[in-house]
C-alpha cells in the first residue's frame, strides 16, 4: 500500500447480520477521514444488555469522535452534523426503523424524508444496517412489516449510495 488515504465517498451503506463485523468495518472507514468524525447513534438504552453494547462501541472509538444520540430525527441530525464538515457514521438504520415503529410514527414517510436528504449532506456519511431479510419469515405482522420496511429502506438507500458493502464473518464484500 502506498499510504495514500482514499477519501470517503459521499454515501456508503454497510449491511450485514448481527455480529458480522459491520460496525467495526464502518468505524474503520470513517476513522480514515482526516477531519471531524461524528458517531450518530440511533440506539436507545432501555436495559443493561444494551448499555453494555453501547459501552463496547464507545470504547472502540478514539476520544476525538463526537457522539450524537438521535433515535428518531435522523435526517435533521445528519444535516446538522455534515454542515459542520464532519464525516458521520450512522449506527444503525434498523434500530432507527424499530424506534419509528415503536413510537407509531409513519415509517414510510420517515424513510422518504431520509432518502430525499441523501445527496444534500455537507460531508461523507456511512450508514450501518442489519440485513434482516435472509432468515425465516417472521410469525407476526409487526415483525414482517419491520422486515419488509428494512428491505425497502436498504434498496432505496443502496440505489442512491456511492458504495455498498456487505459484511459477513468480518469480511467486507463490495456490492457497489
Amino acid at each position: 500500500m502506498s499510504g495514500v488515504i482514499t477519501p470517503l465517498p459521499p454515501v456508503t451503506l454497510v449491511l450485514g447480520g448481527a455480529r458480522s463485523g459491520k460496525s467495526r468495518f464502518a468505524e474503520a472507514l470513517v476513522d480514515r477521514h482526516p477531519g471531524r468524525r461524528t458517531y450518530l447513534a440511533t440506539a436507545e438504552i432501555l436495559d443493561g444488555e444494551m448499555a453494555e453494547r453501547v459501552k463496547a462501541h464507545r470504547e472502540r472509538r478514539d476520544s476525538d469522535w463526537k457522539t450524537v444520540e438521535e433515535p428518531l430525527e435522523l435526517a435533521r441530525a445528519l444535516k446538522a452534523e455534515t454542515e459542520q464538515g464532519a464525516a458521520v457514521l450512522v449506527d444503525c438504520l434498523t434500530l432507527w426503523l424499530g424506534n419509528l415503529l415503536g413510537q407509531e410514527r409513519n415509517a414510510e414517510t420517515e424513510i422518504d424524508g431520509l432518502i430525499a436528504s441523501v445527496g444534500q449532506f455537507g460531508g461523507p456519511v456511512v450508514f450501518v444496517s442489519n440485513e434482516v431479510g435472509l432468515g425465516i419469515v417472521p410469525d407476526n405482522a409487526l415483525a414482517r412489516r419491520f422486515r419488509d420496511l428494512a428491505g425497502i429502506l436498504h434498496q432505496r438507500l443502496a440505489e442512491k449510495a456511492d458504495r455498498v458493502v456487505f459484511v459477513a464473518a468480518g469480511l467486507p464484500m463490495n456490492l457497489k
